[in-house]
């Protein structure tokens, strides 16, 4: 219940759903619980409501899982210190999940990953209990877009990604987010969705360090940096302007480059045009 879970789940009970936030940290459940709110994007006075309306709660119990038809995992994906994927954090979901999985469940990760972690890794583990894709249950994966502190953008007017393991996964997942986003774009593939992410993020990435490398120059040619910016985001087609800041920095951008560039080594691709 974090910056994605928690105003993913106000959405949702918002709507009317009966929702059930899952946390490993007591202390978070239990302000959820009490009307409070730990997340500058979702007031405390909407979580009370929901709260008191009892749509929404917390809850440290997973065994609560199995009451749930729709699971959604929004957890950390971190870097080793060798700069490789850790999914230990979906692992531990994916594990939890599978303890409790039942026919007619719909699973949807949306962790920020490498291409191949919902089919490769999560599938795996699901149907270790028995149970069957398509026939039990479903698995889809659909990329988180927040943007914490921006007023403008938040979960019901952000379009929606979502892909699937299987066409029917891809259906259910996307009508579950058409009762609370305005627009969901289905893919034909987790895969595909899970790419997407990384290309937005990494997009962002490459574009934000040229800005600033640019700025850095600027400054040596005694050049206004904002005014060669503003010159060139005169062109109406073939750019995109990005402005120097401090660093790029939050949860995903410095990260998920990495995830990119590992993937593109496990299969052989020239990582000399990626690394970073």
């Amino acid at each position: 219940l974090g910056y994605v879970g928690l105003p993913l789940l106000t959405e949702f009970a918002g709507k009317g759903c009966n929702t059930i936030g899952f946390e490993v940290d007591e202390r978070k459940a239990a302000q959820i619980n009490a009307g409070q709110s730990y997340i500058g994007d979702v007031e405390s006075s909407l979580v009370k409501e929901l709260v008191d309306a009892g749509r929404l709660r917390a809850t440290t119990d997973f065994d609560h899982l199995k009451d749930c038809d729709a699971i959604i995992i929004c957890v950390p994906t971190p870097l080793r210190k060798t700069k490789e994927p850790d999914v230990s954090f979906i692992l531990a979901a994916a594990e939890e999940t599978r303890k409790r999985l039942r026919r007619g469940q719909l699973v949807i990760l949306e962790s920020t990953t490498y291409p191949g972690t919902t089919d490769e890794v999560m599938l795996p583990m699901l149907q270790g209990t028995g149970l069957k894709l398509d026939e039990d249950f479903l698995l889809a994966f659909s990329p988180e877009r927040v943007d914490p502190g921006n007023p403008h953008f938040q979960t019901h007017n952000i379009p929606k990604v979502v892909g699937g393991v299987t066409d029917d996964s891809t259906e259910a997942a996307a009508c579950l987010y058409s009762q609370i986003v305005d627009e969901v774009h289905a893919v034909s593939s987790a895969r595909v969705a899970e790419a997407a992410k990384l290309l937005e993020n990494t997009f962002r990435a490459v574009n934000i360090g040229m800005a600033n490398e640019m700025a850095r120059l600027c400054y040596a040619l005694n050049i206004d940096t904002w005014e060669v910016i503003g010159a060139a985001a005169t062109k109406p087609f073939g750019f995109m302007p990005f402005y120097p800041g401090p660093g790029i920095g939050g949860h995903c951008i410095p990260l998920d480059p990495h995830y990119l560039s590992w993937k593109a080594r496990q299969h052989g691709f020239d990582s000399r045009f990626i690394s970073l």
